[in-house]
C-alpha cells in the first residue's frame, strides 16, 4: 500500500535525461513522490532557499522574486522549511503557478508541522519528493542531503538571505560545485557582518538585484534536450 501510495523513481527519469559524472556521483538512490505534475518534471525549475527567520524585508523579496518567475513559466523548488522556502511555494500556488517542495523526512512526515496544509495541498496539486522511504528515522543531516537534492533538480538556485550558519549555504555550495547558476541578492552581498557571499562569489556566485537577472540564464526545456543528447 506504501509503494503504490508513494512510488519511486531514478533521479535522470524525474529530470527526462541522462545524468553527467557529476551529477551522478552524488545522487539519491531513489526519489519517493507524490504529487499531480508532469514526470519528467517540466523546466526551468529555480530554487528559492533562504533563512528560516527571514526578515520582513527578506521575505517580501522571497515573494516578489517568487511572482515575477512564476509569471515567466519558471518551476519553484523548495525545501518546505519554515521564513524563505515556505514563502516561495505559497507564491507560486496564490499566483497560478507551480511548485516542487523537497523534504527532508519521509513522505507520510510533515516538518515543520504547521506546514501540514501546505504538503497537503502541494502533493494534491504540485509535486513533494524525498529521498527517504517510510519509516526511515529521520536526523540532522537528512536536511543538508535534501539540501544536495534539491540543487540537483533546479536549473539554478536564489539564496534570498542567510546567515553564516544557515542550511541553505548547503545548497549553495552544491550548486556551484554542480556549474549551475547561484544567485545572491544584492542586500545580503552588501552586508559586512556575512563573510560567505564574498567566498561563494570568488567561486562563481552572482549577485543580483532584480529577477530578469535569473530568467537571462535560464535554460529552455529544448535546450536542455539539446544539451544532454
Amino acid at each position: 500500500m506504501v509503494e503504490a501510495e508513494y512510488p519511486s523513481i531514478q533521479l535522470e527519469d524525474l529530470l527526462g535525461r541522462p545524468l553527467n559524472d557529476i551529477e551522478s556521483k552524488f545522487k539519491p538512490k531513489n526519489i519517493f513522490y507524490k504529487g499531480t505534475m508532469e514526470i519528467p518534471i517540466p523546466c526551468p525549475r529555480v530554487s528559492i532557499i533562504g533563512s528560516r527567520g527571514a526578515s520582513e524585508k527578506g521575505l517580501s523579496e522571497a515573494r516578489e522574486i517568487s511572482k515575477i518567475l512564476i509569471e515567466n513559466g519558471v518551476v519553484i523548488v523548495g525545501g518546505f522549511a519554515k521564513g524563505i522556502d515556505t514563502v516561495g511555494h505559497k507564491t507560486a500556488i496564490e499566483h497560478g503557478g507551480r511548485t516542487i517542495a523537497v523534504i527532508g523526512t519521509p513522505l507520510n512526515k510533515v516538518y515543520p508541522k504547521e506546514n501540514s496544509e501546505l504538503q497537503d495541498e502541494i502533493m494534491k496539486n504540485h509535486l513533494v519528493i524525498s529521498q527517504y522511504p517510510v519509516g526511515h528515522p529521520t536526523t540532522p543531516k537528512d536536511f543538508v542531503l535534501r539540501n544536495r537534492t534539491m540543487a540537483l533538480i533546479s536549473d539554478a538556485t536564489v539564496i534570498v538571505e542567510a546567515g553564516e550558519s544557515s542550511g541553505s549555504l548547503h545548497q549553495g555550495w552544491e550548486t556551484l560545485r554542480l556549474g549551475r547558476p547561484l544567485f545572491i541578492g544584492k542586500s545580503v552581498v552588501n552586508n559586512k557582518e556575512l563573510d560567505w557571499p564574498e567566498e561563494m562569489m570568488k567561486y562563481g556566485a552572482m549577485e543580483f538585484s532584480n529577477p530578469s537577472d535569473i530568467l537571462e540564464v535560464l535554460p529552455t526545456s529544448f535546450e536542455m534536450i539539446d544539451v544532454f543528447q
